[in-house]
């Protein structure tokens, strides 16, 4: 990827050219003086973009989801267009880190959308050792660290519910409930990564999840979750 400057960058962002020069001076934006110029790798954006979505904070979900939103070109897939019935496993099976990467991403490729479960699952597990995606209310938003778009026909979403806790972090965290986003595009990822973040903060969709006794019973929660959200927010 090609560095961005101020300007471009504040194209990028939809905010203004000393916007971008306030939020890099005072080091909160990724960026590195190139003769003098401020230049931006988009890679690093595209990462600092998913670490602000990774916060609990309701107002920087806002923010993430208001730049999304502008830099949209064509109506969003909806999370239950991307996650059909048959990519839940309820009860999902799986008893370390490593099985859980190679069942979600077998579990993915059901549809046939994901071709290459292996190559995926090997992303995975990078992107884990890297940052762990385990969150503290017992949920995992795998994903690879960029897209894989060689071995996707589009955007897939899969999800299991474990009736048994993994340990799944390194600090030992125990997680039952694993999504794995596998976007065609970084505005896909990081639309579906915020819409997800929003839902699974909400210990009603938690508690209706891990109450569920089908697949279908969960997919239906998370359908219903969803449109109660887009109610309110335009993701």
């Amino acid at each position: 990827m090609e560095d961005l400057d101020i300007p471009q960058l504040a194209e990028y962002l939809h905010i203004t050219p000393d916007q971008v020069r306030k939020m890099v001076s005072r080091g909160n934006l990724p960026g590195r003086r190139v003769g003098g110029d401020w230049k931006f790798n988009e890679a690093e954006i595209h990462h600092w973009l998913e670490e602000r979505i990774g916060l609990s904070d309701q107002g920087e979900l806002d923010q993430v989801r208001a730049v999304l939103h502008r830099r949209s070109e064509a109506p969003p897939h909806t999370l239950a267009e991307i996650c059909p019935v048959e990519l839940v496993s309820n009860p999902f099976v799986a008893r370390t880190r490593g099985s859980v990467i190679r069942n979600m991403c077998e579990l993915a490729s059901r549809t046939g959308m994901l071709w290459d479960a292996p190559a995926m699952a090997e992303a995975v597990a990078t992107r884990e050792k890297l940052h762990p995606t385990a969150l503290d209310c017992g949920v995992a938003l795998l994903h690879p660290r960029r897209p894989q778009t060689s071995i996707l026909a589009e955007s897939v979403l899969a999800m299991g519910i474990c009736p048994t806790p993994v340990a799944f972090s390194d600090t030992g965290q125990l997680t039952d409930i694993f999504f794995l986003i596998c976007s065609y595009d970084d505005s896909s990822h990081l639309r579906i990564l915020a819409k997800l973040s929003r839902i699974v903060s909400d210990e009603a969709f938690l508690e209706g999840v891990r109450a569920s006794d089908t697949p279908a019973d969960a997919w239906a929660i998370l359908n219903e979750a969803e449109m109660s959200l887009d109610e309110n927010h335009a993701f």
